[in-house]
């Protein structure tokens, strides 16, 4: 935290003047009142000594570079809080956000919208602590925080003029992670050991196939895929089923391998995140574990840039809600998204989905569901009039 110190020693004459003047809270008589309507930066000193105002902020007026986001001890993300310390004791109840109403102490987007979040006091009364609901602040963003005037004292003297700050977030995001090898599974856009099922009609970009069961558990249609089926005997859709099993034993085997690499990435930066419901949440590049199951209740934002990467370790299911949406922000790429998942995955109804669904298991397609991805699974995948698109 960064606090607003005075580099001007006054003479002693004028210092003891000053103190007696504050004792009997005569400050207003020292220094001219600001003017109404005026705004006003932490540390600015205004008004009667009895009124309070915000001595220091963090992040600090006009610093730049500020992390988009924070994790908590127990492995909570969270956008950058903003702190607020005031220059007296205040009245809670004049700065707690109170059902989402942040009238008090605010966040925005300089140039854009409000930041949705919760404010507390501490246990001390003189420091605010604003905590975004976002899971990140957006990179290379101006943000205006804003504490006004409603604020009040234990005495309920009200400040003299709002404060507000400024602070930039940093213009990049950061990744430490590299994007799993996919080896020849990465030329698929569905590849499984037990088949695939289809509802017709489906319309697949990229090639499918499976292995070991025979190309008669692919129900797929010739019109559907564009892309090659690849079968590892005659079976299969006819006149487009392409013969290879030797090289469908290699991309399987090479699924598998990416499976293994994604779920032995060591030092997640967030663990059992939200527990399990990200659904709503903002997330940033980076390594993710869960030792439950996931569901994306709401629509899910993945957002960096075309060379960040995540990965998700998921323990049990992976389970999208209908009608909602995986999206993508800041130039981030669905070929570096990585869903590795030890139980079930579905995508409900007209839902649509971003990433490389590495599974152990079954991936089902509700009704009109699409995915930008790959759906690599090591028993079946079930279609049901879905779009799903190799990145």
């Amino acid at each position: 935290m960064t606090r607003f110190v005075s580099l001007y020693k006054p003479p002693m004459f004028i210092a003891l003047l000053f103190a007696a003047l504050l004792a009997g809270g005569g400050i207003g008589r020292v220094f001219a009142a600001t003017d109404p309507g005026v705004t006003v930066a932490p540390g600015a000193l205004v008004g009667a000594a009895t009124e309070p105002t915000v001595i220091s902020s963090s992040p600090s007026n006009g610093e730049t570079n500020v992390p988009t986001s924070t994790n908590t001890s127990d492995d909570v993300v969270t956008g950058t809080a903003v702190t607020a310390t005031f220059s007296h004791l205040m009245d809670p109840e004049t700065v707690n956000s109170s059902s989402g109403n942040l009238l008090t102490f605010t966040v925005k987007e300089t140039d854009g919208d409000d930041v949705p979040g919760t404010v507390v006091m501490d246990d001390t009364n003189t420091v605010a602590t604003f905590t975004p609901t976002w899971s990140i602040l957006n990179p290379n963003t101006s943000y205006t925080a804003t504490v006004t005037t409603a604020a009040k004292n234990a005495a309920g003297v009200a400040m003299a003029n709002p404060v507000e700050w400024t602070f930039t977030t940093n213009a990049a995001l950061v990744t430490g992670q590299a994007p799993v090898p996919l080896g020849r599974a990465a030329s698929f856009a569905i590849l499984t050991k037990s088949g695939i099922t289809d509802v017709f009609p489906s319309a697949i970009v990229g090639n499918v196939g499976t292995s070991p069961i025979t190309g008669a558990a692919i129900l797929l249609r010739c019109a559907e895929v564009e892309g090659i089926i690849y079968s590892v005997n005659a079976a299969g859709p006819l006149p487009c089923r392409v013969t290879a099993p030797a090289f469908l034993t290699k991309a399987v085997g090479d699924m598998q391998i990416a499976y293994n690499n994604a779920a032995a990435r060591k030092l997640p930066k967030f663990t059992n995140l939200r527990s399990g419901n990200i659904g709503g949440l903002t997330l940033v590049p980076g390594l993710y574990k869960w030792t439950t199951g996931v569901s994306i209740s709401t629509n899910v934002t993945l957002s960096g840039g075309s060379t960040a990467v995540w990965i998700f370790q998921i323990a049990g299911t992976l389970t999208q809600a209908n009608a909602t949406s995986v999206i993508l922000k800041g130039g981030a790429l669905a070929k570096n998204i990585f869903w590795q998942t030890s139980g079930a995955v579905t995508i409900g109804t007209t839902a649509h989905f971003n990433g490389v669904i590495l599974a152990k298991t079954l991936i089902a397609m509700k009704t009109g569901a699409s995915a930008k991805g790959r759906l690599l699974a090591q028993t079946a995948v079930t279609l049901q009039k879905n779009d799903v698109k190799r990145p």
